[in-house]
């Protein structure tokens, strides 16, 4: 049951729980939130256990609690299990002229050293060893005259049977290194390992009130913090490891040599003080503290620090001690006295140091020095005699004459965020208000304020936008101080955050950042700036603006207002660019040409390059700057289609310039793309015909005389160079389509020349010859021109003198023809003893053929009886066989069978029937005689033999067929292989 006592003493720690005062702060924008935790920083419970006698000291490490009392003897508990302690007689063997001046515990609980002072002269100084498995304690031979006021462990031993190596400090500065092991008896009887390696009081009477040493991780290099009661001495070197145990004597070889050593100093009229690391998870330490008279000194350790300075630390700043007593109701201040300002101990957390004094415990922040707890001791359980922290498990405990009480320390880094943020200290206060939006955003809000406030207004407005602050109140700061940039920036953050059904607000904003970006711009074009990297920065970043895809989907439904904005400030080059980016080109090309800018309207199309505008636009442009309209045309080369153009085109043949341009188009797209668009020839041809035949010839000769290959209708052709007058045209346009009779007559009309060279088209012979004779009778008749007319026959050889004697008159004598005739009766002559030495040689070649024949017929060949079929190799003689004059032989079946497949399907099909008649025929029917007077089987054998006996299949015209014939056929391959693997 809880004593009335302690129940006082609860009440009074709830009323004097006093809370860090901060300025207020802005508003996070978050509503329904629980700004602060109710739950107390700072508690602390009474243990339930009472000592036989009035405790004097306290050490606690991994959950193991060692009270010495001042009967002599010490208390061990176990505070895993709590109702199980342990109490031995330490008196009994120290002599008695000796006090108990302190005791120390290693980290893992499990050695205990007990420090004993003179009582008088008589005495001497004794150091005794625990161990915590022991219940008799062992006097260390060699700490004898060494007064040890404190021991610096090894945080690095995990052995429960050595303490690994240690310092000791002395009450004269000495500092001592040493090991003790608690089954080494040797260890106890003056043969231990004990060396003294540094006198910090150079023979002066200077306590050591502190030791801490630590490894430098992954080095074999140490640092040593040793506090006097002024003084704060730092030492860093390498150690010599032996076996996994640093030997710390090497560290101080340097300092022996040198008459200064490194120390901070802080005058002080007290007898001690005290040193306190903290480690964090990773048992790593990272700040230290020194207690001292004016107030402890704080800093952060950074060992690699001392590669630049002298000191082991960083950000050291003196920490006083409260002077103020917090009131419940108005935070009333009173005095305390002097000789109570100086706390007797202290623990150190992460961010509070807890300050023992004699009747009462304090907690000061470490960050804003503020006093944040207070809880006062009631006489009933007596003085307070000291605070400690267990190193392993991190738990508070405060010891008075007759009560041992355990503080809990609950989220102490819950107001850190709030001192870092009025510290100003921005990004160490977001790393502890852990994400929680609310105090992110109080966060935010400050330092965006304080960065305005300094007018750093980029920085400020960055901030700005990731805060829940009133979107009116931000937009106003920046407008009121003309931040024209640092607004754009938050307008384009809140449209980032905005969702896609927002679509007033998107509307707003998006409208607001083209009115900002559009001002930016003219005000640069109006002061001739249009070429400066600010002009071009402004207008990429706007660019970019309008291709976000919120942007894209909102201009959708403002783009008129859009549109507006950029005509009123005379924006022609990013209105452009806008009708590119929401596709909405005819409205501007429609300005254009309505306000006769014809060329800004060609340089636009020509910059989007969308044929769909060039065929709706075309009409208007051709007919206002149709030089200009086909230059653009011409650039787009074959992505516009000549005949969807055909419509502008013919809605402009209204004089020369217009045609000359139309011609240029239409023969840059016949002659670079190779067009074949039957409907742009024959307009081609049409506007040939009418303004420029010489061209309309040229393009005739060069699309050949060809009816497939040219590329218009020839019939269409014709009939518009008929109702044009071009008879040049109208005799090759009917040469092309083979009426040479009608292209002969043309020509003639023309030029004999062009006649005479329709003439010689036709392949025909005849028909030559009948063009020929148009063209005579055409010259005869009208000239009677016998010089002409016998130039005609050199020209023609087709055409005789014969043929054209009915032409001339009744008038001309023969003698005008006595050489053409002459010349005419000896070609005949020559003829004739052409075709009489051809009739001598083809009668000698029948004679040497019948001769052949004969021989053939009285040529015998000896088979013998050995001889063997060359596709079987059986004997010849067992069937019926062919004999070839080769000499090669084949059974007539192994001949059948080799030669069935070379045969066509038609001699294939033709042998098949021959051999079923032969089969099927009765044998009177077979014996009949025939037409030729053989009977019907010889005359089907004959026709059988000569089907498969034609030739040799060895040596005929097959087998040089079968050259290039693989070995292996391909539907075989895959068998064949098969049988070779």
């Amino acid at each position: 049951m809880t004593s009335i006592f302690d129940q006082l003493e609860q009440a009074s720690q709830i009323s004097q729980r006093a809370e860090p005062v901060s300025e207020p702060m802005t508003s996070s924008g978050y509503i329904t939130m629980q700004m602060e935790d109710n739950t107390p920083m700072f508690s602390k419970q009474k243990m339930n256990f009472n000592p036989s006698d009035l405790i004097t000291h306290v050490a606690v490490a991994s959950d193991y609690l060692v009270l010495a009392m001042a009967n002599g003897k010490l208390f061990r508990l176990d505070l895993k299990v709590p109702d199980q302690h342990e109490e031995i007689h330490y008196a009994k063997f120290v002599q008695a002229n000796t006090k108990l001046s302190n005791i120390f515990l290693d980290p893992l609980g499990q050695h205990l050293l007990l420090a004993f002072a003179a009582r008088n002269k008589e005495g001497y100084p004794e150091l005794i060893y625990l161990h915590r498995s022991r219940s008799k304690p062992k006097s260390v031979s060699k700490s004898k005259n060494y007064e040890v006021t404190e021991v610096g462990w090894n945080y690095e031993n995990n052995s429960v049977a050595t303490t690994g190596p240690i310092l000791l400090g002395t009450s004269h500065g000495l500092l001592l290194e040493t090991e003790l092991e608690a089954d080494n008896d040797k260890m106890f009887s003056g043969s231990q390992y004990w060396r003294q390696i540094f006198d910090i009081g150079k023979g002066a009477d200077t306590p050591i009130t502190g030791i801490q040493f630590n490894r430098i991780n992954n080095t074999s290099k140490y640092y040593i913090f040793v506090t006097t009661p002024t003084r704060l001495y730092q030492f860093i070197g390498n150690a010599v490891i032996t076996d996994n145990k640093p030997s710390l004597q090497s560290l101080f070889y340097t300092y022996l040599t040198t008459t200064e050593t490194g120390f901070q100093e802080i005058p002080s009229t007290l007898k001690y003080s005290k040193l306190q690391f903290y480690f964090d998870k990773d048992n790593t330490p990272k700040t230290f503290a020194w207690l001292t008279e004016p107030g402890i000194f704080y800093g952060q350790l950074d060992p690699s620090s001392q590669q630049n300075s002298n000191s082991l630390f960083t950000q050291g700043e003196l920490i006083n001690y409260p002077v103020e007593k917090v009131d419940t109701k108005d935070l009333v201040t009173e005095k305390v006295d002097a000789s109570e300002k100086t706390p007797l101990a202290f623990v150190l957390t992460e961010f509070h140091a807890i300050l023992m004094f004699s009747d009462k415990v304090k907690v000061v922040s470490l960050l804003n020095q503020e006093l944040v707890y207070q809880d006062t001791y009631s006489d009933a359980h007596g003085k307070l005699k000291n605070v400690v922290k267990d190193p392993a498990r991190r738990t508070i405990w405060a010891v008075t004459d007759k009560a041992v009480f355990r503080y809990k320390v609950i989220r102490e880094e819950r107001n850190v965020w709030r001192i870092y943020t009025d510290k100003e200290e921005f990004d160490l206060a977001k790393q502890y208000c852990h994400n929680n939006p609310a105090f992110i955003d109080i966060i935010n809000v400050k330092q965006a304020e304080l960065l305005f406030s300094r007018g750093e207004y980029e920085k400020s407005v960055e901030i700005f936008a990731e805060t829940q602050c009133s979107f009116e109140t931000v937009c106003l700061k920046f407008l009121e101080v003309n931040q024209t940039n640092a607004l754009k920036f938050y307008l384009a953050k809140r449209l980032d955050a905005l969702n896609e059904d927002d679509k007033t607000l998107i509307s707003m904003i998006v409208i607001w950042m083209t009115e900002l970006y559009l001002s930016q711009l003219a005000y640069l074009r109006r002061k001739g700036k249009e070429d400066s990297d600010e002009y071009c920065r402004i207008q990429s970043d706007f660019e970019m603006f309008l291709l976000q895809p919120k942007v894209m989907n909102c201009m959708h439904h403002v783009k008129s207002v859009i549109y507006d904005l950029m005509a009123s400030y005379g924006d022609k080059h990013n209105l452009i660019k806008l009708t590119i980016i929401n596709e909405d080109y005819e409205n501007v090309i429609e300005q254009n040409i309505y306000k006769k800018s014809y060329l800004e309207a060609l340089k636009i199309l020509q910059g989007l390059r969308r044929p769909d505008l060039y065929y709706q636009f075309a009409p208007m442009l051709m007919e206002a700057a149709p030089k200009h309209t086909v230059d653009s045309l011409i650039s787009q080369g074959p992505s516009l289609a000549p005949s969807k153009l055909l419509p502008a085109f013919l809605g402009c043949e209204n004089d020369d310039k217009h045609v000359e341009e139309i011609i240029r188009y239409l023969e840059y797209i016949v002659q670079n793309f190779n067009g074949k668009d039957k409907a742009i020839h024959n307009y081609l041809l049409t506007l040939y015909a009418e303004r420029n035949k010489p061209a309309l010839m040229r393009y005739l000769s060069r699309q050949g005389q060809s009816l497939e290959m040219v590329n218009f209708d020839v019939h269409y052709a014709l009939r518009v160079c008929r109702e044009k007058n071009v008879p040049e045209a109208c005799v090759k346009l009917s040469a092309l389509l083979g009426l040479w009779e009608a292209a002969v007559g043309r020509a003639l009309d023309v030029d004999v020349a062009l006649a005479k060279s329709v003439a010689a088209m036709p392949e025909d012979t005849e028909m030559q010859r009948t063009l020929w004779l148009t063209i005579a009778e055409h010259v005869i008749t009208k000239n009677q021109d016998l010089k002409e007319a016998m130039s005609l026959l050199q020209e023609c050889p087709l055409i005789k003198i014969e043929d054209i004697l009915p032409f001339f008159s009744d008038v001309v004598t023969i003698d005008h023809f006595r050489e053409p005739i002459c010349q005419s009766l000896q070609e005949y002559n020559t003829q004739i003893e052409d075709l009489k030495a051809e009739m001598e040689e083809a009668t000698k070649s029948a004679e040497c053929v019948r001769g052949e024949i004969q021989s053939f017929r009285n040529r015998s060949v000896v088979v013998s009886v050995s001889d063997t079929c060359c596709a079987c190799e059986l004997a010849l003689l067992l069937r019926p066989f062919y004999l070839f004059p080769c000499a090669h032989r084949f059974h007539a079946d192994c001949l059948l069978a080799e030669i069935h497949h070379t045969l066509s399907p038609a001699r294939r099909n033709k042998l098949s029937d021959l051999q079923r008649r032969l089969a099927v025929l009765s044998g009177a029917e077979l014996s009949a005689a025939t037409a030729s007077g053989l009977p019907l089987r010889e005359l089907i054998r004959n026709e059988i033999d000569d089907i498969v006996a034609s030739e040799c299949i060895f040596c005929g015209e097959y087998m040089i067929a079968c050259i290039d014939k693989p070995f292996i056929a391909d539907e075989d391959w895959d068998r064949v292989m098969k049988e070779w693997e």
